[in-house]
This record gives structure tokens, sequence and C-alpha cells, in this order.
């Protein structure tokens, strides 16, 4: 396994999971579009609703976990990352991850209050494929 094959599979997913920890200690995950930022395999960046619930679990505990898969006829693998999220409402962070037609989903354009980045920084993680499993550290 390379990080560099990594990366090159998780650039071709459409689709990613989010991992937060509720309030009675349960994971709870969600899917959601590609992260619209990457930087290696250490920094990921998502957009949302500031009112989600996500963003509240991820206040109160920022433990999380992002995974990316694909499943082919044959072969299925997966990337699992764990870390930390952070909750970024600076508008420079916002202006990064902005794009046109978000307005469909933030009304009030880039500065719209309930629109923030969600900052993940992977620690670890796991690469699973062709039934192998290999951990690694980042």
């Amino acid at each position: 396994m390379q990080i560099k094959n990594i990366e090159k599979f998780i650039d071709k997913q459409k689709v990613s999971f989010i991992c937060s920890i509720d309030s009675g200690c349960f994971p709870n995950i969600k899917a959601m579009l590609m992260p619209r930022k990457r930087n290696g395999l250490k920094e990921f960046y998502f957009s949302t609703n500031t009112s989600s619930i996500r963003v509240e679990q991820y206040k109160n505990n920022p433990n999380a976990c992002i995974y990316f898969y694909h499943k082919g006829l044959i072969k299925y693998t997966g990337v699992m990352l764990i870390g930390k999220m952070e909750i970024l409402t600076d508008q420079q962070s916002k202006n990064m991850l902005w794009k046109r037609g978000d307005t469909l989903f933030y009304k009030k354009g880039v500065t719209d209050p309930d629109y923030c980045v969600l900052k993940f920084t992977a620690q670890s993680g796991r690469y699973y494929c062709d039934l192998k499993t290999e951990s690694f550290k980042l």
C-alpha cells in the first residue's frame, strides 16, 4: 500500500462517510459528498450546515472518522481515517470552500451563518483491498 495510491483512490470516489459521537457515546455515521478540499491524507474539508446535529456532536466531542469505499463486481476497497474534526466559521475558511450553486443550500450566500466548514485532521488509518487490511500512521 502506498499513500499516493490511496490518495488517487479517494479522489475517484463520489461519496464519503463521516462519523461523530453522540451524547450517549454512540457512533453516528452520515453520507456526505466528497470533501471540497484535501491536503494529502492529513486534512479534509467538508461544507455543512452550522445548525446540523453533526456540528453539535463535533463541538462536544471532536473524535471523528471518515470512510471512502468502492465496490466493484469482484473487488471491494475501503479506506478509514481516524482523527479530529474542527468546526470552522471564519470567513476565510468559508470563502475557501464556497462554490457557485451553494446558495441552493445556504440562502444567504457565503456569509450565511448556517454555513460552516468541517476540517478533519487524520492521525491514522486502515486500508482494505483484496482481502487484506493494513493499518498506517500519518
